[in-house]
């Protein structure tokens, strides 16, 4: 049975906000950023749907890069990506190029930044309660900082 963080670890804090709030989670990312942090977005799809009224990754890329958040670098990771994308976005993260990723939850395994203190779920109750609990797990594995995560 494990019932506590690795040697090291924080407790990672969790917040739920609604829709309403969204400037507020977007500040807050802003501030962690500005301190030298980095952060992970994390939507439910790729693309937009007709049938689905989803917030989708690739679109809230190009929105965050260049109307919330145009003033940091912010990179796009997906599962259609080649893996040599893949690997190169994660590199571009992991060395501080990128200081904002936005993905979907093919990052849910090896989240290895332990810069990147802040993950943003957004539209949290489109994925399963595994899919979360496995974002959250990787997440406790990952960051050594105590993350602050909306």
């Amino acid at each position: 049975m494990i019932d506590e963080l690795p040697p090291g670890r924080k407790p990672i804090l969790t917040q739920h906000m609604t829709e309403d709030q969204i400037e507020q989670v977007w500040s807050f990312v802003k501030r962690q950023v500005d301190a030298g942090r980095q952060a992970y977005v994390v939507y439910p799809v790729i693309e937009e749907s007709e049938s689905q009224a989803v917030k989708a990754a690739a679109n809230m890329h190009h929105h965050l890069a260049t109307e919330v958040f145009p003033q940091f670098s912010v990179g796009l990771l997906h599962g259609r990506l080649p893996t040599s994308e893949k690997e190169a976005a994660m590199e571009r993260l992991k060395s501080g190029e990128i200081q904002i990723l936005v993905s979907t939850t093919v990052i849910e395994v090896g989240i290895d930044v332990p810069n990147a203190t802040v993950m943003v779920i957004e539209q949290a109750e489109r994925f399963g309660l595994s899919q979360l609990h496995q974002l959250r797990g990787a997440w406790a594995a990952g960051p050594s900082k105590a993350p602050a995560s909306w």
